[in-house]
């Protein structure tokens, strides 16, 4: 798409693909976890590779730094669109309301999948480890933490907001962060956007390098790596949005960005002692700077270059990408007791690793997708989670012909 053709009134169709493909990638992701050559996950298959860690680490590396940067240029969008208050209220009513209703249940099934495998496997209640303190500072947020997270920096975004505009009266703050948004575009800007991540990466304690920004699904405060990572990427895309013609530029250094992603990006899966991952923390200060560094210039380089893929390929309308665009959001819901049940039910089964991953992804995409289809996308709940409930086809009725 060149610049003119992005209209800010206009569905950003390839965003609304990659944005789903970032939740939908999510199922791989998690269900790559029990071939780890390490046991490191609930379920952990017979059947171990290094090619299963390594797609963890391809996907791990890139898939939420781009949906945050999605989800703050969609919030900037919907923030103008509807003012302050609607805004807010359709935040509560789309993510802080599916937190709060499927967050305990989501947790239960999760819990009720851990305690078979675990009967499976022999053990008993003696064997399990002590629960945790379930506090504040401990608050087990499964993969549901990045509706909490969302949710923080919707409220950094009002604030902020409202401040900047008290103090920018005349609108020359506005207009510099437009030219910074501008000179930010291209495959120098994953070396400014990136330099704050590295920094807080370094002094993250215990950082095991391999899963580059730790996840904040434990406590209800994030990591300071995760604020600063998943913010900056958030915080980009609300400045993105104010100039939607560069992602016409962002499309024109989509080979740039992605070569750069490619070589860094292996740089740092070395230093974080390749696809066979260390899984103690970093103790050399030296490796863990240039880890730290090399992750936070890979992590935007492949975010580039996965915006300006999805704007060259996917920029269209199509049926099908709307329809998993749609649904996405409930597979991510619901996917991960769907991913341990797959993986309990396929870890002693003689087959290579892949086939086992190509059928637990199967299976839980297409249980996920029909119950969509079933209970979400026709009813009121669509209307809740996508904003809109599409209708069940009728058939239209004959057309009689006139009695002679």
């Amino acid at each position: 798409m060149t610049a003119s053709e992005i209209d800010r009134s206009e569905r950003l169709h390839g965003l609304d693909a990659l944005r789903a493909a970032a939740l939908l990638l999510g199922v791989v992701l998690h269900a790559t976890l029990s071939f780890f050559p390490a046991p490191i996950w609930i379920v952990a298959d017979d059947q171990r590779s290094v090619w299963a860690s390594g797609l963890f680490f391809a996907i791990h590396l890139f898939r939420m730094g781009t949906f945050f940067l999605i989800a703050g240029l969609f919030a900037h969008g919907l923030l103008n669109r509807r003012g302050v208050v609607g805004f807010a209220i359709d935040r509560l009513t789309r993510i802080a309301a599916p937190l709060a209703v499927f967050w305990g249940v989501i947790l239960a099934a999760i819990v009720a999948v851990v305690i078979w495998n675990a009967s499976l496997q022999g053990l008993t209640a003696a064997d399990a480890p002590p629960p945790p303190k379930y506090d504040w500072t401990d608050v087990p947020l499964t993969h549901l933490w990045f509706l909490w997270v969302l949710l923080i920096f919707y409220a950094a975004l009002l604030i902020l907001r409202a401040a900047f505009g008290a103090l920018d009266r005349k609108g020359d703050g506005a207009r510099a962060l437009d030219r910074l948004t501008a000179g930010l575009v291209g495959p120098w800007g994953p070396l400014v956007l990136g330099a704050p991540v590295a920094v807080a990466l370094w002094l993250e304690p215990n950082w095991i390098a391999f899963f580059g920004v730790p996840t904040p699904d434990h406590g209800l405060i994030p990591n300071a790596a995760a604020l600063v990572g998943f913010g900056t990427a958030f915080g980009f895309g609300v400045l993105l949005d104010r100039r939607r013609d560069l992602l016409g530029r962002i499309q024109a250094w989509t080979p740039a960005c992605l070569g750069l992603a490619l070589v860094v990006g292996a740089m740092a899966l070395m230093l974080a002692g390749g696809p066979d991952p260390r899984l103690e923390p970093l103790t050399d200060p030296s490796i863990k700077a240039a880890a730290a560094a090399a992750f936070g210039v890979a992590t935007f380089a492949s975010v580039f270059a996965a915006v300006g893929l999805a704007m060259r390929f996917a920029s269209g309308r199509s049926a099908v990408r709307r329809y998993l665009s749609d649904a996405s959001y409930w597979v991510y819901i619901v996917h991960l007791p769907l991913v341990l049940t797959g993986q309990v039910l396929v870890q002693d089964w003689t087959l290579p690793w892949a086939v086992k991953l190509i059928l637990v992804v199967s299976g839980v995409l297409v249980v996920s997708i029909a119950s969509y289809e079933l209970l979400i996308r026709h009813s009121f709940m669509g209307r809740w989670l996508n904003g809109r409930r599409v209708p069940w086809r009728r058939a239209p009725r004959p057309v009689l012909a006139p009695a002679e």
